[in-house]
């Protein structure tokens, strides 16, 4: 197979001079409360220019077993935020398509080395982590195919549920042995509830969980929840469902408005404020090998995701969970 990388394309240019829309005062329409709310965002992201670090390394489980939800676009960009606000941030792409790897363009081909060597050979996360080259501060251990046989290979091996915790914790003490310690660690896992998200889930302590603004999504929800419920019985005591992140957020709706509601009615103050709204930038962002957060940092989007990860770092201050 040809390793070499695809050609990077040149992403549109940014709107240097981009002037932001005044609303009017009516804001009784879905159009007009968008505009009002756009410029707040706006306002918020421009005026904080650095996240405080949280009290300890947090390490969240981006998880949801059900597939388009937005996992790997909301890992991207809210590892993209924390990093650009002056955070040490580490994404893990345990998802064998290695679409986080591309979105913070990270060569992750077959033969690779990633986080297939790390959970199955044992191999040190210092010897696979790669720095993300468009974000100071961001580094990924990517994944590659040959990570898709990992699920077969992991049945047989001793402590099977728990190499990745092992090769994480290793590498977290020897950064912050050395004065580099990691503020956040986001871990992608694939669109299923298999060996891989266990992994991933008892070597986590928070998670995050995207759902997407539509009937279907809530469908499989209490699944991952009894499934989350069983790790913490029996394999990791110290995980918690601390964030849920609505995705594709539409307000011209009355379903988006409808499963909104009934996601904060279930999980309350965990339930970030700011949705993530459908918007073309952020599908777009992927194809530029980019998050939207560095493609179009003043789209809604890149706003609501900066948001998104305000809220996260603001509860990390503060040595609390959401």
């Amino acid at each position: 197979m040809n390793d070499q990388q695809p050609t990077r394309r040149t992403p549109p240019t940014a709107a240097s001079t981009y002037s932001v829309p005044v609303p009017s005062n009516d804001d009784s329409t879905p159009l007009a409360a968008a505009a009002q709310q756009h410029v707040s965002l706006l306002q918020r992201a421009s005026a904080i220019q650095r996240f405080e670090r949280p009290v300890h390394s947090r390490v969240f489980v981006v998880a949801n077993q059900k597939g388009g939800v937005g996992k790997t676009t909301t890992t991207v960009n809210v590892a993209a935020a924390l990093a650009l606000k002056g955070l040490r941030v580490l994404v893990v792409d345990l998802d064998p398509q290695g679409n986080a790897s591309t979105a913070l363009n990270v060569p992750h081909s077959e033969g690779t080395p990633g986080v297939y060597e790390a959970i199955v050979e044992g191999v040190d996360l210092d010897e696979l982590v790669k720095p993300c080259p468009d974000i100071p501060g961001l580094t990924v251990l990517p994944a590659s195919i040959d990570l898709a046989g990992a699920e077969i290979e992991l049945v047989s091996l001793v402590a099977r549920e728990s190499r990745l915790d092992r090769a994480l914790q290793s590498y977290l003490k020897d950064c912050e042995a050395v004065g580099d310690r990691i503020d956040y660690v986001l871990i992608d896992c694939p669109p299923s509830l298999g060996l891989l998200t266990v992994n991933a889930m008892v070597a986590g302590r928070e998670v995050l969980i995207p759902i997407q603004c539509e009937y279907y999504a809530l469908e499989g929800l209490g699944q991952l929840i009894r499934n989350i419920d069983l790790i913490r019985a029996h394999l990791n005591p110290k995980l918690e469902i601390t964030t849920v992140l609505l995705t594709m957020y539409d307000g011209r709706t009355r379903l988006s408005a409808g499963v909104a509601e009934e996601v904060r009615g279930h999980f309350a103050e965990k339930v970030i404020t700011t949705p993530i709204p459908r918007s073309v930038r952020i599908s777009e962002a992927p194809s530029y090998q980019q998050s939207v957060i560095t493609y179009d940092g003043t789209s809604s989007g890149a706003l609501s995701y900066l948001e998104a990860a305000r809220e996260i770092a603001l509860a990390g201050s503060k040595g609390a969970t959401r």
